[in-house]
């Protein structure tokens, strides 16, 4: 039965994949498909995917209609446009005998595409805004729960963390970091991670301000690169929900008066705001009572409560109360306005930090269409409902990256017809087609190069999750 579920699991992830990532190139394709038929253009074919045909029909409007093997995007084969011949198939059609397309036209067929991105996501980021989204609750949080002593950094050894070093505090809300305004911690990350500022002395540096106790402060840090990949960080942890969803029944916290909504602000007078800085006091002071002060409505109270003796999953002596917390995973509901803002933003932020000399952020962190499929393949696995929260970052993407002036995609046939428009007559076709094959061997190389990296994590995280699964199963023995 356990397979069976484990299987239908897996089936559902690739079709959801399947569906949004194969949905978005569609999408965008679609946009250029409508916009040539629209203006006049004529349309040969219509194809996702490149290379040979899976699959193949040539409708009653003459445009055939192709299936590829090769899915790592598509194209409407429009003769009359942009002669793309290497990647899309020589054309059949005699353009001689085609009347001549306008600029406008051009500019209205190649950025058409990018629009149905742009529309499709604002769709999805609509569903989201209803339906809501999955998040784990530490990451709506700007509040530092805890600051790790120590970081590992990214050659194995330890080092001194950046946030001790700087003078955080566990308690400080972070407001923004360079200049961008934070309001959630998974925005902290992506400023740290995308952070391209140096010091005098050439270290990374963030320049933090924080709210704390009521007052504004400003602190630098200096972040580390850490982990596999290499990125910054600066070793600050999220604050966490300390709210009771329920109590154990004959429970030392249920005994003690503790009710389920009450939230545990500290512990013996001491500011607490993660699960495990409350357990671990508990653990290092078992023997007696320890002074719980708890928010209730809008009354704070104090509750002394005597933790119990007890093991946990892997045998361990621990000290509980018999609190359980409010799950982690709560829904949010953003408006279909600030999605795709943020999109938009951290994407602009991500180009900035690639084209910097001062970030530490290259292609190999970069995400090709494996990775993509990936991500949404794990997403899937969790909540469908975050598969769609992807797409819509997806299809921003594909919107910015197909708009950028480099030949071969929609950005550079703009390019080269406002060129064209300018200087009151067409570029040499040979320019064209020398520039498109240029690029088209450097965009493919970055494909795999960007693949390779992504196979390479993958095959890093199962390895690691063998690992664990061999770890657990020891302790279990």
């Amino acid at each position: 039965m356990e397979l069976l579920t484990s299987l239908f699991s897996n089936l559902w992830s690739i079709f959801l994949v399947a569906l949004f990532f194969g949905g978005s190139i569609f999408v965008h394709e679609l946009g250029h498909f409508l916009a040539a038929r629209r203006r006049g253009v004529h349309v040969e074919r219509f194809a996702i995917g490149f290379g040979p045909a899976i699959w193949s029909r040539r409708g009653k409007d003459g445009v055939e209609y192709r299936l590829s093997w090769f899915p790592l995007g598509g194209y409407v084969l429009l003769p009359q446009l942009a002669d793309l011949g290497p990647i899309e198939g020589e054309s059949t059609t005699d353009i001689t005998k085609l009347p001549p397309i306008s600029y406008s036209t051009k500019f209205i067929v190649f950025i058409a595409g990018a629009t149905f991105n742009v529309l499709f996501a604002f769709a999805l980021a609509c569903v989201i805004w209803l339906i809501g989204l999955p998040t784990p609750s530490e990451l709506t949080t700007n509040q530092i729960g805890s600051i790790a002593p120590q970081i590992k950094l990214a050659d194995g050894t330890l080092a001194p963390s950046p946030a001790v070093e700087a003078g955080f505090k566990p308690g400080d809300i972070v407001r923004s970091i360079d200049g961008h305004p934070i309001k959630n911690f998974e925005q902290i990350l992506t400023a740290v991670f995308l952070g391209k500022s140096r010091a005098a002395d050439g270290q990374r540096e963030s320049l933090f301000t924080i709210e704390r106790a009521g007052q504004p402060l400003q602190l630098t840090v200096h972040p580390r690169l850490v982990g596999d990949e290499g990125v910054r960080s600066t070793g600050l942890e999220p604050s966490e929900d300390l709210t009771a969803e329920s109590l154990l029944p004959d429970s030392p916290a249920l005994l003690a008066g503790v009710r389920p909504g009450d939230r545990i602000l500290a512990v013996d007078g001491k500011n607490v705001f993660q699960r495990f800085a409350v357990s671990d006091y508990l653990g290092k002071n078992a023997s007696r009572a320890v002074v719980f002060t708890i928010q209730r409505g809008a009354e704070i109270v104090t509750i002394p409560i005597q933790p119990r003796a007890d093991k946990d999953e892997r045998g361990r002596p621990v000290a509980r109360i018999g609190l359980r917390y409010r799950d982690n995973i709560i829904v949010v509901h953003p408006t279909p306005w600030s999605q795709l803002s943020e999109h938009f933003t951290g994407i602009f932020r991500t180009l900035g930090a690639l084209i910097s000399p001062d970030s530490d952020i290259g292609p190999s962190k970069m995400s090709g269409p494996i990775g993509i499929a990936r991500a949404l393949h794990q997403e899937a696995r969790f909540d469908f409902r975050r598969v769609i929260g992807l797409t819509i970052l997806v299809n921003i993407s594909l919107a910015v990256f197909n708009l950028l002036p480099i030949p071969v995609l929609d950005g550079g046939q703009i390019l080269f017809a406002t060129i064209a428009k300018l200087r009151g007559r067409a570029l040499p076709v040979n320019f064209i087609v020398a520039a498109q094959s240029v690029f088209m061997v450097l965009l493919f190389s970055m494909v795999i190069y960007v693949s390779f990296f992504d196979v390479r994590r993958l095959v890093r995280d199962v390895q690691t999750d063998r690992a664990e699964a061999a770890r657990s199963a020891t302790h279990a023995k």
